[in-house]
């Protein structure tokens, strides 16, 4: 499924990758949906790193599983999201931020950069103490020296120079399969309330007006609808060469569909799973609120298991390094599209990873290491301020006729679209004036 092509010796950085895998239209139809299957994958396992963790295991600890509809809706929504950045690569020809500069003025260009590079930057944050503290957890080294130790996932970004784009899908198929294998274990551990699970599913307006509920209701969907992402599967999509006919055109819009819908029902099997696992672990029982992944790890053990604790561990590094590959891709993506700059792949991860180390050591030296989960937080409200910075661009490029042709969103998907860009900048001005006004 993961040989690379005889023709494709691509280095695994996006300038240089694009037509990596050709899709003969000859093919069965199986075949062809192997080919089409990584894009939807690497954008995936950004919906399940360590600032979804923060998150969620707060939501499950404080609310039960009466939050579990957020985590689903979200992730409905980065379908939806996905769907279109498949339609704009493959359809249109470009990615978000190349579509961008093209249609844009050199201001508006760089703001939106500058955005998109922050989300990058609170990305990489999430994964840098999720990674630290995975380390922490499992080796039993400092939070500040796990920190450190994260700097050198460069080397492996450099010894992935010269690999092809399917090896480093294949890798990182290979961590999110870990992570779904130790939360299946768990979950079957910790036996959850299933019903309660159902009704948690069911949207509830009445819950989020519970105090902190819509602060982590809006983690869970920054956490979940990453912007860097927008940016990254509308040109790794691009990967897959198909024949330039309506009717090849059509076919790969589908595939990538179905690549980016079911890589994403994966992630949302995570989420879900994290929740679910605080919830029945952590909730009621006169126990107070879990809002560290430290205290999770450890409050773990007595009440599912000892094996489940290191599950937990092994999963949360795995996440944190799973993100490291795409968060290179993401940020070399954008820097091309905005900017027309590009420079190697390692030196960009090395730029990437400072600015994340950074803030990441002054905010354990500030607020200790109990200030991880607090930190991780934050970085998703970061992540959900940026969304609609890129949702707006996204959904315009893909409803305009004259780039898209036939392959032009209709009204449902247009009204869907703009739908959920009104209800993520509301719910984010929401946020605002409950912390101004001391309501939140």
């Amino acid at each position: 499924m993961f040989r690379l092509p005889r023709t494709a010796t691509a280095p695994f950085c996006p300038s240089e990758v694009k037509g990596s895998v050709t899709v003969d239209p000859g093919q069965p139809f199986h075949k062809k949906l192997l080919k089409f299957a990584g894009p939807g994958l690497l954008v995936s396992v950004g919906y399940m790193d360590p600032g979804n963790w923060a998150t969620d295991i707060e939501a499950g600890s404080r609310f039960g599983y009466g939050l579990l509809f957020v985590v689903l809706l979200a992730s409905l929504a980065a379908m939806l999201l996905q769907t279109l950045c498949v339609r704009l690569g493959l359809a249109g020809g470009l990615d978000l931020a190349r579509a961008c500069r093209q249609r844009y003025g050199p201001r508006t260009n760089r703001f939106l950069w500058l955005g998109a590079e922050l989300a990058i930057v609170a990305c990489d944050l999430a994964e840098v103490l999720g990674s630290a503290l995975a380390l922490h957890l499992l080796l039993g080294v400092s939070i500040p020296v796990g920190i450190a130790i994260t700097a050198f996932d460069t080397l492996l970004v450099l010894g992935l120079q010269g690999a092809g784009f399917r090896r480093v899908e294949a890798i990182v198929l290979g961590l999110v399969l870990t992570i779904a294998g130790c939360f299946a274990v768990e979950l079957a551990m910790a036996q959850p309330n299933w019903f309660g699970v159902a009704m948690g599913f069911v949207p509830s307006l009445e819950r989020l007006q519970q105090p902190g509920a819509l602060y982590l209701a809006i983690g869970i969907v920054g956490a979940t609808v990453m912007p860097h992402n927008l940016y990254l599967h509308s040109s790794i999509v691009q990967t897959r060469l198909v024949a330039r006919t309506p009717a090849a055109t059509r076919e790969a819009v589908r595939l990538g569909t179905m690549d980016a819908v079911l890589s994403l029902t994966l992630a949302l099997f995570v989420n879900a799973a994290i929740l679910i696992l605080a919830a029945s672990a952590f909730h009621g029982g006169g126990r107070a609120p879990v809002t560290e992944i430290e205290d999770a790890y450890r409050l773990i053990e007595p009440v599912v298991g000892g094996l489940a604790a290191t599950l937990f561990g092994i999963a949360l590094l795995a996440s944190g390094q799973s993100s490291t590959f795409t968060g290179t891709i993401a940020g070399q993506i954008i820097m091309e599209g905005f900017l027309d700059l590009k420079i190697p792949c390692w030196q960009r991860r090395l730029i990437t990873r400072a600015l994340a180390i950074v803030p990441a050591f002054v905010g354990v030296w500030w607020f200790g290491d109990g200030g991880v989960g607090k930190m991780l937080v934050l970085s998703q409200v970061v992540l959900s301020f940026q969304l609609p910075f890129a949702i707006w661009p996204l959904v315009r490029f893909t409803s305009d006729r004259r780039l898209m042709g036939e392959f032009a969103s209709g009204w449902a998907m247009k009204a869907t679209a703009w739908g959920l860009f009104a209800v993520i900048s509301a719910a984010n001005a929401w946020l605002v004036w409950t912390v101004a006004t001391g309501q939140g």
